[in-house]
């Protein structure tokens, strides 16, 4: 298993019944390939897709249907088609239940950085600022290092996306919830030690006792 199956596996189990859930580009969109079935889960995306499935096996894509990185993507049964003011009133409006983003930088407070590396083009934000806002619950799933440079850092050196707390960031090491106290160190992934972890990790982590391995679906 590489290591973004292996986030997206564990941030596939707090996915819960009946919820309304935006996945990010990228990393992120690999959730709905692991949430199992039956769960009543509608997957939501920006540019105005709601029920968004798994991506569909080679040779079914549909050029009509992708989510907001222009990726293949099936609907599941009571999908819905929405445009651009609906999709973005159910995201600044407060009805996501969840957002899962992608990530360049969080801090120690818990704060993310994640659409745009200084002296690169970019588009623009897109919808990160409003769903780091707007939604429930915000989880970050991302590698925990990038060219041999830790992503958790004591204080972000990119540009913020918004004040919000992230909820929980889950890497390829290990599970970090950011709290009122700072970054506490949830579970570890299989296989990696907690001396691995710290060492990975630009950022203070504050550990609590045992710490668990991850658990995936």
């Amino acid at each position: 298993m590489d290591a973004k199956e292996l986030i997206a596996r564990r941030v596939a189990r707090e996915v819960r019944p009946g919820s309304l859930v935006n996945l990010g580009i990228g990393l992120p969109s690999m959730v709905a390939n692991f949430v199992p079935a039956g769960l009543g889960v509608f997957f939501q995306a920006e540019n105005g897709v709601i029920g968004l499935g798994a991506r569909p096996p080679e040779g079914m894509e549909d050029r009509h249907l992708t989510d907001a990185g222009g990726g293949f993507v099936t609907a599941v049964p009571g999908a819905a088609s929405i445009d651009s003011a609906m999709s973005f009133g159910l995201i600044r409006g407060g009805h996501l239940d969840m957002t899962v983003l992608g990530g360049l930088q969080v801090d120690e407070a818990g704060h993310l950085a994640n659409w745009k590396v200084p002296g690169k083009m970019v588009p623009g934000m897109g919808g990160a600022m409003d769903l780091v806002t707007g939604a429930a619950r915000v989880i970050v799933a991302m590698q925990h290092a990038a060219k041999g440079q830790s992503k958790i850092v004591p204080k972000l050196t990119l540009p913020l996306t918004a004040l919000r707390r992230v909820d929980l960031i889950v890497t390829d090491l290990a599970v970090i919830e950011p709290t009122d106290a700072g970054l506490v160190l949830r579970e570890h992934a299989p296989g990696v030690t907690l001396d691995e972890i710290i060492a990975a990790t630009e950022a203070t982590l504050i550990i609590q006792g045992d710490v668990p391995e991850m658990m995936l679906i």
